[in-house]
């Protein structure tokens, strides 16, 4: 932390002589001869402390401190008083200030207080700064739900997409939630104050882009579907990637952007850009096991938007859930979520799914989950599930299950 201290007095010769003893100290002085001239330094995120004379033209200190106070309470004020002022000063004192001085003061005695502020304000900016850094670290574990090993990967590739600032490529099935990880991206990232700006790509011509880029400066843009983006939208954004470096971007696509690029249909120079950073979101069928979280957090959304009660969801509803086939992923379970929520009948068709049914879905999450764990790895799957390779391989094409995605 830089280590600030605004000082206002319009006496000026007060003002350079302690201006210059902070300076000695090693402090970073600001002066101000006014109220006028100090307002604009003060602020939530001003890292230092303030000094201020008592008895000033214009508005006093007084004013100064109220305008501190509802600036940031924290921010400490330490008054200089004349003499005769000590009552007066006492008064300040219970309006928030953090101490006071009676002038001519010593370098020494100056210094001492000015220390002591310091310090609290910079255990106040750490406070901050960590609840800062934690709110954004928890947007991967409140937006991605799952307990799962596939789920946790997810969470972290995420948090590692977004420290590491460059152009990311998100691939998914269509409904896994590319959008929602590019959001989490975003959120987790240095870039998470500024706007997060999504457009789809299909039909967006050069000044479309142009325009977005805009919208988004200093923040995210993420592009849906890039492969739909027009040849000459695509030319445009390798110039604006290198002309506009201050807003980041993130596309999507469940498209094959490789063999696009191949065929001529895809920029090259584009593709390698993107792929740079890729990010794979995992369908459904690849966690079962987080159905059921997925599913209650999808219905105390719909009930929290609607105003309604949550109800009760049967562990038999959730095992069926489990089994179930989910071609449009996180989308189609959302929309039963939400029918459900309603009491809309939503759920039947799960709930009247035969024990063979419910058993198969188990076996699947149970396959996926020690896939996930050895990493791709087949052999240390089987093993780890006590299963011939043969059995092991068999059981994972019944299930529609590969072990290349599940390696990192």
């Amino acid at each position: 932390m830089i280590r600030r201290v605004l000082f206002v007095d319009d006496d000026r010769a007060v003002r350079e002589a302690l201006g210059q003893t902070l300076e000695l100290a090693g402090l970073r002085p600001t002066l101000a001869s006014s109220y006028i001239e100090a307002k604009d330094h003060i602020g939530p995120a001003f890292e230092g402390v303030v000094i201020s004379d008592i008895r000033m033209q214009g508005k006093d200190g007084f004013a100064l401190l109220e305008l501190v106070q509802k600036a940031d309470a924290d921010l400490p004020v330490i008054l200089l008083t004349g003499e005769g002022d000590v009552p007066m000063a006492v008064r300040a004192m219970a309006l928030g200030a953090y101490d006071f001085l009676e002038k001519p003061c010593s370098g020494k005695e100056l210094l001492a207080v000015v220390e002591r502020a310091l310090e609290q304000r910079a255990r106040v900016m750490q406070i901050r700064l960590f609840k800062r850094e934690g709110q954004r670290g928890d947007a991967a574990a409140r937006i991605l739900v799952g307990r799962s090993a596939v789920g946790e990967a997810l969470r972290e590739n995420a948090r590692r997409a977004a420290r590491s600032g460059a152009e990311v490529l998100i691939t998914g099935a269509p409904g896994a939630g590319n959008s929602k990880v590019a959001e989490v991206i975003h959120l987790l990232s240095s870039h998470a104050r500024r706007p997060f700006v999504k457009r789809a790509a299909a039909g967006l011509s050069p000044e479309d882009l142009a325009a977005s880029f805009a919208q988004a400066e200093g923040g995210t843009l993420y592009l849906d579907e890039v492969a739909d983006l027009p040849q000459p939208a695509q030319f445009a954004l390798i110039e604006l990637l290198e002309t506009r470096p201050a807003t980041r971007l993130i596309a999507g696509t469940y498209r094959d952007l490789a063999g696009l690029a191949r065929a001529g249909r895809f920029n090259p120079d584009l593709y390698w850009r993107l792929e740079a950073l890729r990010l794979r979101v995992p369908s459904l069928s690849e966690r079962p096991e987080d159905i059921p979280d997925l599913f209650r957090h999808y219905v105390a959304t719909a009930c929290e938007q609607a105003n309604l009660a949550i109800p009760e969801i049967p562990p038999d509803l959730s095992a069926a859930l489990m089994a179930r086939d989910w071609p449009g992923n996180s989308r189609a379970l959302m929309s039963e979520a939400m029918r459900f929520a309603m009491g809309l009948g939503a759920g039947e068709a799960a709930h009247n799914l035969g024990l063979a049914e419910r058993m198969a879905g188990v076996e699947k999450s149970l396959l996926a989950e020690a896939l996930a764990q050895a990493g791709g790895n087949a052999t240390e799957a089987a093993t780890a599930l006590k299963l011939p390779r043969k059995t092991f391989y068999d059981k994972l094409a019944r299930h529609g299950l590969r072990a290349e995605d599940y390696r990192g």
